[in-house]
């Protein structure tokens, strides 16, 4: 696929995530982590004209003044923002105005891609397109997230495939050696930052599960008091259970005795052998102490991870988002994309049945807060 097509077939998912949805679906966010898809739909356009057409582009003219306030997320050095919180407040520009948007920056970039042979430009482009594909994945979830807080539980799409191959592959666990082991992206194709500044890391020999954590298995936790014995939980995950009441991993409701959940394809009884998913770090960590095991680290995941299935769950590790050995900010505004959020946060690893199509790889950090649980996020075990 060359960069034209990856551009294009990028730019024409996201519009596909949005096409169940109404208009009104566009504007409403219900959680300061989770954005309207308008925003998503503007800031993914937003980028590729800040950092591309406006640097690249001689001939280009801006769609509107005001929208580089409007759709920058968190880029200091691109200038002013809208409060994260106040997204869902911005009812105008109007939809239409934000698709308007987008076709008018496709047609900028398509005329750009085929006249510039410039190849910094070109890895400007791809990061723009990995760019979007990760909004992709956010784009899906904070949908999820609305729907699932509406009373009325709305179908997104009866006909998403996505809650397919909820299952596991493999049981059991799979035995990895002591030893010194490679660390960190190695290979000729796009990668972040983050990933880079390969690395040699000492383990000690250790047994990992080849499947995730089932939703039976997370049922017999909350049954044997799971929620409710302290001595399972770390500190903060304690207060977090105690100060939000949580009893139960998100979107599921118990009806007449039994566990449902909220699914894309509207309420569903919980089906005891799919992968569980929604899961925080502080449950995740509290079903390990409740299992005796622990989560992997992220660097004994990354070494086992030729070895399994993964891909249905971003996968919470016990290691907290750091810098490599060597890690260096790129100058500038996009020097600020992973390495200022290297605090206070927990890095997971794999992917999940919601990442886009050839978005992963097994060096892949993703990260979120320790109560982050609105993306498909599961567990699997270490002893």
């Amino acid at each position: 696929m060359n960069l034209n097509e990856h551009f294009l077939s990028t730019r024409k998912h996201t519009l596909s995530i949005c096409k169940p949805l109404t208009i009104e679906d566009h504007v409403v966010q219900v959680a300061i982590f989770a954005s309207p898809a308008k925003w998503h739909l503007a800031h993914t356009t937003w980028f590729f004209e800040t950092f591309i057409l406006k640097e690249y582009s001689q001939e280009y003219k801006e769609f509107h003044k005001d929208f580089n306030f409007l759709f920058n997320s968190y880029y200091n050095n691109a200038g002013d923002r809208v409060f994260r919180a106040n997204r869902g407040n911005m009812t105008r520009p109007g939809v239409e105005e934000i698709y308007n948007y987008r076709k008018y920056v496709d047609d900028a970039m398509l005329h750009l891609i085929t006249n510039s042979d410039d190849d910094a430009l070109k890895d400007l482009i791809t990061l723009g397109i990995y760019h979007e594909q990760q909004h992709q994945e956010l784009l899906l979830t904070d949908i999820k997230y609305m729907l699932g807080h509406n009373p009325l539980f709305p179908v997104y799409d009866t006909d998403t495939t996505l809650l397919n191959n909820e299952e596991n592959e493999e049981s059991g666990f799979l035995s990895v050696k002591e030893g010194i082991y490679d660390i960190g992206y190695q290979g000729t194709e796009f990668s972040y930052d983050n990933e880079l500044g390969v690395h040699k890391v000492y383990l000690n020999e250790f047994e990992i599960s080849k499947g995730l954590v089932t939703n039976e298995e997370f049922i017999e936790f909350i049954e044997d008091g799971g929620y409710s014995d302290f001595n399972l939980w770390l500190d903060q995950g304690w207060s977090w259970v105690k100060t939000n009441k949580i009893d139960a991993p998100l979107y599921w409701h118990k009806i007449k005795g039994e566990w449902h959940h909220f699914t894309l394809k509207g309420l569903k009884k919980v089906a005891p052998g799919s992968i569980v998913k929604h899961i925080s770090f502080y449950e995740a960590s509290a079903f390990a102490e409740w299992k005796g095991m622990r989560l992997p680290t992220e660097f004994e995941w990354e070494v086992a991870a030729d070895k399994m299935h993964w891909g249905k769950r971003w996968e919470w590790t016990n290691s907290a988002y750091l810098p490599y050995p060597g890690f260096r900010k790129a100058e500038g505004a996009l020097g600020e994309y992973n390495g200022k959020f290297m605090i206070n946060q927990m890095t997971l690893r794999g992917a999940s049945i919601a990442t886009s199509p050839k978005h992963s790889r097994k060096t892949y950090r993703n990260f979120f807060n320790a109560d982050a649980r609105w993306q498909f996020t599961g567990i699997r075990l270490t002893k």
